[in-house]
């Protein structure tokens, strides 16, 4: 019996991550905080969560919610169309195990606002 673990491959998750204002976040000026589209590599979704989180704080930003759509074939399953810039950048997240922000939309007023 060996003691090593058997190593789980890593697999690209898509991730939805709302942020909200922090000093030097790099956020246009007037908004209220963004929603970005993330590709993070991990060997499950909560690694790639926790990952994102920690990378995003040590950007600066501030993490208020992340939303995870699963894996490219839990996607691909749910119907969703990926297309082929989408699957470069979810590739290049695997091949450098890496955080990938491919979208930031900046918000203002409410409706960037999870709070009730």
């Amino acid at each position: 019996m060996s003691d090593k673990k058997e190593k789980r491959p890593q697999r690209v998750y898509t991730l939805l991550v709302q942020v909200g204002r922090k000093s030097g976040d790099g956020l246009p000026k007037g908004c209220t905080g963004a929603g970005l589209m993330i590709y993070a590599s991990g060997v499950d979704e909560a690694e790639a969560v926790r990952e994102t989180v920690a990378i995003l704080k040590q950007a600066d930003m501030a993490p208020l919610d992340v939303t995870g759509y699963g894996t490219t074939e839990e996607r691909e399953e749910l119907g969703h169309d990926i297309g082929a810039d989408e699957r470069t950048l979810m590739q290049r997240a695997l091949d450098e195990n890496a955080v990938i922000v491919a979208q930031v939309t900046p918000f203002y007023g409410d409706e960037g606002n999870t709070g009730s």
